[in-house]
């Protein structure tokens, strides 16, 4: 699939949602056909051209296909590193067996073994696929409709609010999708002898605790997800439109799709790491509260103290900046090898630009 990211046109034949398509007299011209509902159409291009994206932006196509590019990105990448974000959980919710990173990783061997560290692959991958679908999917679909309603100019006046707005609303959904896998993973990962895997732990939680012990966490999971999920867009979407106008010598419609992928993984990391402090003490909290029974947040932040909601925050520095990064270079590999329309960051509208002269 890879080979194919550096093989597709290099200038998308759409423009940016948040403003105007406007057509170049000199090229062949032919005739838009807008979204329903939406002021947005595809800009005058070839044929041909045209024809290497595989949907319409804003189409049901294009969201369901963004959605795809989440379950690849988000799935893939969080089960990837199970074996960091094991070690994290348990420094989080037992300090003083687990002394830091590099200790935690040998005490975890040499109990368990290697295979030890792959302990809650299954639910991650299942949690975070689903996670992804809403994320990325959802987020395409609310950023459009936001823009839609607060109209061009202000789209692109406020696009860091519409940054925020359409990612919190995505991650609002995509939370209860990750619940259960996350309860049960940390279970499986922090709790010794409760479940070898995802199938020996459901059983064993619903008899328990209930359905509620899939969904106790999930007050914390927003509190943790939704301020995440909102600097990992908007931080991401903002770090690239610098990046292009401050740092990468030439313009994006100049870059070849391999050299955008790069300002791609730049941007994502510098969110991540971002992402990471902001979101790190509900992080603490949602392990601690699914390890112990009974517990509320609200309990569990008042135990562990101020300095106890930062514990385990290298690996998760090292492991979010990493995650973010990769899954927004798979996220947009995945749209150039889908074919899927990739606006370019966002111009001010002629409307705009007519007002300040």
């Amino acid at each position: 699939m890879f080979s194919s990211f550096f093989e597709t046109a290099r200038n998308s034949p759409f423009r940016t949602p948040l403003t105007m398509a406007r057509c170049d007299a000199a090229a062949p011209v032919v005739d838009p056909q807008p979204v329903e509902g939406r002021q947005i159409a595809a800009a005058a291009t070839p044929v041909a051209q045209q024809q290497q994206d595989s949907c319409e932006f804003g189409s049901s196509k294009y969201f369901a296909l963004c959605g795809i590019g989440g379950i690849l990105s988000c799935g893939t990448t969080h089960t990837f590193v199970v074996p960091l974000d094991l070690v994290k959980c348990r420094l989080q919710v037992d300090q003083a067996k687990y002394k830091n990173l590099v200790h935690g990783f040998k005490v975890t061997i040499a109990e368990e073994g290697a295979r030890g560290l792959a302990k809650g692959w299954f639910p991650t991958l299942l949690g975070y696929s689903a996670q992804g679908l809403c994320k990325f999917g959802l987020y395409e679909v609310f950023k459009v409709k936001y823009a839609d309603i607060i109209g061009e100019e202000n789209a692109y006046l406020y696009r860091t609010s519409l940054y925020l707005a359409a990612s919190a609303s995505a991650e609002f959904f995509a939370d209860i999708a990750l619940s259960p896998f996350e309860a049960a993973k940390v279970k499986i990962q922090t709790i010794p002898g409760f479940a070898n895997n995802f199938r020996e732990a459901v059983p064993k939680m619903l008899k328990e605790e209930g359905v509620n012990a899939f969904y106790k966490g999930l007050v914390p999971l927003w509190m943790r997800q939704i301020p995440y999920t909102m600097m990992k867009f908007a931080c991401f979407e903002r770090t690239v439109e610098l990046l292009y106008k401050y740092v990468v010598p030439k313009p994006r419609a100049d870059c070849t799709k391999g050299e955008q992928l790069i300002v791609t993984f730049a941007a994502g990391y510098i969110a991540g790491v971002f992402c990471a402090v902001v979101s790190h003490p509900a992080d603490v909290v949602v392990s601690k509260l699914n390890q112990a029974k009974g517990a509320s947040a609200i309990s569990v932040a008042k135990s562990l103290g101020f300095s106890g909601m930062w514990n385990g925050l290298t690996p998760r520095i090292i492991m979010i900046g990493t995650l973010t990064a990769l899954q927004w270079f798979i996220y947009d590999g995945v749209k150039v090898a889908l074919g899927i329309p990739r606006p370019p960051p966002p111009e001010m509208p002629a409307s705009l630009k007519a007002k300040q002269h």
